[in-house]
């Protein structure tokens, strides 16, 4: 008797514990999705920082480089105009490929919502543990 007393305890308890359920379900999706959002706006604001710092530093090297160009010329001028032109495309060429250089490992290391994937990730180990 007290078995059949205890099945139905247990039955009755199964939707008290299936809400319980359902509301750590629901508080866990909402704070993920909230620490998404934060991540989402930190990107945003880190890509607008980084457009801003190109368009600047592509000014200023644009400048750098008129200037440097009007430099080698005048050195070069009187001498040996072949000469001027060939330096500016070896320095050109040089700043050009460390700058994709720079670009590639910035690509590369760039790792957008990380601490979201980790959360998920750490939300996936916990419920293969809990279930069996």
């Amino acid at each position: 008797m007290a078995s059949m007393n205890d099945s139905q305890a247990s039955l009755t308890e199964i939707p008290a514990a299936s809400r319980r359920l359902a509301k750590r379900a629901m508080d866990l999706g909402v704070n993920r999705m909230e620490l998404l959002l934060v991540e989402l706006e930190e990107e945003r604001e880190r890509i607008v920082q980084a457009i801003i710092y190109a368009l600047v530093a592509s000014v200023f090297g644009l400048l750098c480089g008129i200037t440097f160009t009007l430099c080698v010329v005048l050195l070069f001028l009187d001498s040996s105009p072949l000469i001027a032109a060939a330096v500016l495309t070896v320095v050109y060429a040089i700043v050009a490929v460390l700058i994709g250089t720079r670009l590639a490992t910035m690509r590369r290391d760039w790792h957008a919502f990380g601490a979201t994937l980790d959360q998920l990730r750490k939300d996936s180990a916990c419920l293969a543990h809990l279930i069996p």
